[in-house]
């Protein structure tokens, strides 16, 4: 990609999904539209987003597809499912991307910054006005490697990122002033 690419057009915020835009389902994986929890906060967030005219784009690792513990139609179907349910509540997000392989066999899976860049690519997005939210530093890098300013939702580690939420609430109350101040540092 090309630096004009990645500073022409609207800026967007991508959202890790497990942790961010539904619970967590700790080690395992979500294979089920019953074990979806989509997260009110998450909701909140998004219209924040969308307000400030950002574009917001779902980034996720599944790596249960290449391990066999869901097919790929079974992840398009509760993204499917995602945006039905987002749609229902008067949001939406532009695209919903993942990452099915294993470990770090391709350019895509976080912290690979290659769905932020074929998002922005494909849609024209401004990757340096964007932002990368996650709740791991697999996140964090992947928007720092893709030229955008991050945010972290948790933990107590040291972060490499630009900002820091303790948890979904949190983000949902400070995001608009974050979206909204010049780059600078600190957390």
């Amino acid at each position: 990609m090309d630096r004009l690419s990645k500073t022409s057009g609207r800026p967007a915020v991508f959202f890790d999904r497990d942790g961010i835009v539904n619970l967590s389902p700790g080690p395992g994986y979500v294979e089920r539209w019953e074990d979806f929890h989509l997260q009110p906060e998450f909701v909140e967030a998004l219209r924040i987003v969308t307000g400030l005219g950002f574009a917001a784009v779902v980034v996720s690792n599944q790596r249960g597809v290449a391990r066999g513990r869901m097919s790929a139609a079974t992840v398009d179907d509760l993204h499917r499912r995602l945006r039905e349910q987002l749609r229902a509540q008067g949001v939406d997000v532009l695209d919903v991307l993942y990452c099915p392989h294993e470990r770090d066999s391709c350019d895509c899976r976080k912290p690979q910054p290659g769905m932020l860049l074929r998002a922005a690519a494909q849609y024209g997005l401004d990757l340096t006005r964007s932002w990368m939210v996650g709740d791991a530093e697999s996140d964090v890098e992947a928007g720092r490697r893709a030229g955008c300013r991050t945010i972290l939702v948790g933990g107590n580690s040291p972060t490499r990122a630009d900002r820091r939420a303790q948890n979904m609430a949190d983000l949902q109350a400070r995001l608009a002033g974050w979206l909204s101040a010049p780059p600078a540092g600190g957390n």
